[in-house]
């Protein structure tokens, strides 16, 4: 296993960036009028899974444990947030079938980091 220097180096982190430009990519078919509600929020909720992940980095283990809760939590808003832009049919089967595929992935991956966090290894 590679020696992770740089939160750039979590897999987590690398997979959560490409699940905010998949984000970016379906909430810009949103109706114009989600643009400041919806869409806004949704976008900024998932930045914050890899920003959180990335700040954690920055701290000791304690707050490094807390920002990786954090980005959990913003994790499960955001499927949240998808739930609710497709019940009225702002997102296609197709995206939501590829958010789902990988938002699951960005899950399991930093719960896996947050054990290994809580475990010390």
């Amino acid at each position: 296993m590679p020696e992770i220097i740089s939160y750039r180096d979590l897999v987590c982190w690398q997979k959560s960036i490409d699940l905010v430009l998949l984000v970016y990519e379906i909430t810009g078919k949103y109706p114009d009028d989600e643009r400041f509600g919806l869409r806004a929020h949704t976008r900024k909720t998932a930045v914050s899974v890899p920003s959180n992940i990335a700040e954690g980095t920055r701290h000791k283990k304690p707050g490094y444990i807390s920002r990786v809760t954090i980005g959990l939590g913003e994790h499960a808003e955001l499927e949240t947030q998808l739930i609710v832009g497709d019940r009225p049919g702002y997102v296609s089967k197709p995206d939501m079938s590829r958010f789902d595929r990988l938002a699951t992935s960005v899950g399991q991956l930093t719960h896996g980091l947050l054990r290994s966090l809580d475990t010390g290894s």
